[in-house]
Order: structure tokens, then sequence, then C-alpha cells
């Protein structure tokens, strides 16, 4: 290698507020808690990521009410990551598929907003006659124009955890601060069960709520199915920027 070779190997490129954190993700206002695990947890990546809080973007708003009005703050917010540094886009709310292709078209980079994007890959992985299903925070607001923007068969068997005792009212309804996990991971499991006992063709689950990383491996112990979720897209998503090098 010459001289002037090694001289070009060695400049930095600049242009971007913060480096070594190529992922951002665009999370929601809330308060309850985010145990590790959690997308909103900075300890549950095993690599740096960018976060940005949405203004007014309550799960509440976002879930029961279809996130009307809050496509321009996503945009905004989702524009500003990148200007930081963020490669890439990605969200806290698997119910912000009705924005995927607006946030893409309008930021330039790639953007995942929903854990619901990996069911056609799941799908594709299964034996003929099994299907996926889907284990919502809320499956009474979850309409066909959510599975549509994550290309999610519209007859896909979902249920919610509306019922259960505290995973629903903790992190929707926002009723108290703090959660009982074991009781969060109750409603979680008791879902996913529901979820297998109605369809027998289930043949794997894909965990639609980006809190519920926490409890998919108490769910996949139970019902002895593969589990996806948040976290299982967002490695692959960030694979991606970043390959791992080989020696």
């Amino acid at each position: 290698m010459t001289n002037s070779a090694r001289s070009s190997s060695r400049i930095a490129r600049g242009g971007k507020a913060i480096y070594g954190a190529p992922l951002g993700i665009l999370m929601l206002e809330a308060r309850f808690p985010r145990i590790p695990g959690d997308m909103g947890n900075g300890t549950t990546w095993p690599f740096p990521v960018l976060y940005r809080v949405v203004s007014g973007a309550s799960p509440e708003k976002v879930v029961l009410k279809g996130a009307a009005g809050l496509l321009p703050d996503f945009i905004d917010a989702a524009k500003d990551l990148v200007r930081m540094g963020a490669e890439a886009i990605t969200t806290n709310c698997g119910f912000l598929s009705l924005f995927q292709k607006e946030i893409a078209a309008a930021i330039g980079v790639p953007v995942a907003t929903s854990s619901l994007m990996q069911v056609p890959w799941v799908q594709a992985t299964l034996p003929p006659g099994k299907r996926v299903g889907l284990v919502t925070v809320s499956g009474s607001t979850l309409t066909p124009a959510h599975l549509e923007g994550a290309g999610v068969p519209l007859d896909t068997p979902v249920v919610g955890t509306e019922n259960g005792k505290e995973f629903f009212r903790v992190l929707i309804k926002a009723e108290k601060d703090d959660m009982d996990i074991a009781q969060a991971e109750r409603d979680v499991v008791e879902a996913g069960k529901q979820l297998v006992a109605e369809n027998p063709d289930v043949g794997a689950i894909v965990l639609e709520c980006t809190n519920m990383p926490p409890y998919a491996a108490a769910l996949q112990a139970e019902v002895g199915l593969p589990v996806y979720d948040i976290y299982s897209m967002i490695t692959w998503f960030h694979a991606g920027l970043r390959p791992r090098a080989f020696a």
C-alpha cells in the first residue's frame, strides 16, 4: 500500500451530529415502566439507538383513536432523527403501520414502523396448512387498515389483551404508572393461549405490541410455537445497517 493510500484510509467522514447509532426509534409519549426487553429501554438493544419522543402521541391516541392528526408530528420527529444521524427509522407502536408508506416517502431512509411487517416473512417459513396468528395489545382497534399497512392478510387471526388485568390498563388506559410484571406476563400468555386454542392452524405467533418482548419467552414455552416480536424484527433490520465484518 502506498503512503497516499494509507493516508486516505485514515480520513474520517463528517456530516452528522451523532455517530455509531444508525437506528432511530420514534417513541410514544407515556409514563409506564419500560423494563428490559421493552423497546423503550435502552438496555434491550445489543447496539446503540437514538430515541425521539413524539409529543402528544399517547398510547391511547395511537392505539384507540387511530393516531388521528399525528402523521405530521411523526414525520417531523423522524426527520429530526435523520438529521441527528439515524440511517433508518422504526417506531415503538405496531399500530403505526398506518403511517408506513407516508413516513418512508417523507424521510428518504429505510423505515419499519411495525412488528406486523414480519408476518409475510414468518408465513413463508411455515408448512402448508399453517398460518401466522397475532397477539396485540388491543384486538378491538386493530383494523384492516393496520393490517394492510404492514402487508398482513386480512383473515389473520388476532387476539388482544383487553380482557387482562394489567397489561392493557397500564399501557393504554394509563390508570397507573407502576406495573405488576408477573400479571402483565400472564395477560400476554393468556392471550396467546386463547389465540392457539381458537385457531389450531396457527403455526407461529407475531406480537404486535413493542412492550411484549419481555414476555415472548414465557409465551413460547407455554404454546410451543415460534414467537416473533419487535426485538426479532429490529435486530434483523439493524443487521443490514451494520453487517458483521467477518475476518
